[in-house]
């Protein structure tokens, strides 16, 4: 299927349930798989087992981290203008993390910033219980979905906005994504899981920072869930890190490292 082709087939959605459910559809059919400029700087946050696993293998709500995590990725939180998050983490915990510290709230509305960033969750299929606790908190609510994702929430207001970014295969598409968020004054994007999606930035070198916590337990497990999903990196083209902050705090230890991007790499092998 071609970009015309793709074109056509959207063209044929109800403009008029678009409009009402506030969905955009989008098609950027060829973008370069590199590094964008015109994009939101993105962290990422999580923290892990000793053993590095952000859950066990029954996938359960990783609630092994310290309260002193926890303000840690509030403040994190506090200083993104949206986060962003995988379906299977919204399911296994029903809820996001919102900001809750009053010095952090404060902060924001001193900047003229909405008490809480925006809170996009990242779905193809689109498959949520709209009776979680998530739909009641108070954050603005964007879904990133499909055509097809998109239709089943068409009697629904739960979600501010339904965003559409398509590849010609049916995908969303990831850059796509990053350039629009950009184009809406999303400046800081902050990823909270799973792994699957932190796999799919980092494939496309689209993460600038990563926090770790490590958490003073060991959970083990073939099919327990690691920080990075999907294929996995060949070691000769694996993602370069910078040790920028190390801290430990009573039993955990807080890693920051900063992402050496492809092209700072190339950048130094044409200098040498």
């Amino acid at each position: 299927m071609n970009c015309l082709q793709v074109n056509k087939y959207l063209s044929k959605i109800n403009s008029k349930f678009l409009e009402k459910m506030k969905i955009s559809v989008f098609l950027v059919c060829f973008l370069p798989q590199t590094n964008m400029e015109n994009r939101p700087h993105t962290t990422v946050i999580l923290a892990m087992s000793a053993d590095g696993k952000i859950a066990d293998f029954n996938r359960s709500p990783a609630r092994f981290g310290s309260l002193n995590d926890k303000l840690h990725l509030e403040k994190q939180i506090a200083s993104a203008d949206a986060v962003l998050f995988g379906a299977n983490t919204l399911r296994a915990y029903g809820t996001t993390m919102i900001i809750s510290e009053s010095i952090l709230l404060q902060q924001r509305t001193k900047v003229n910033n909405h008490p809480q960033p925006v809170h996009i969750v990242i779905s193809p299929s689109a498959n949520l219980n709209p009776d979680i606790k998530f739909f009641q908190q108070p954050v603005r609510r964007w879904l990133l979905t499909t055509s097809v994702g998109a239709s089943a929430w068409e009697k629904s207001s739960a979600f501010d906005q339904i965003l559409v970014f398509e590849t010609p295969t049916g995908e969303i598409d990831i850059l796509a994504v990053v350039k629009y968020l950009a184009s809406v004054q999303i400046n800081r994007l902050a990823i909270l899981g799973g792994g699957e999606l932190v796999a799919s930035f980092l494939e496309l070198d689209l993460i600038d920072e990563i926090w770790l916590t490590i958490c003073p337990l060991i959970l083990g497990g073939n099919n327990a869930p690691s920080p990075v999903g999907r294929k996995g990196f060949l070691s000769a083209l694996t993602p370069k890190l910078q040790l920028l902050e190390v801290s430990t705090v009573e039993q955990e230890v807080f890693l920051h490292y900063g992402i050496i991007h492809q092209s700072e790499v190339n950048l130094k092998s044409q200098i040498v």
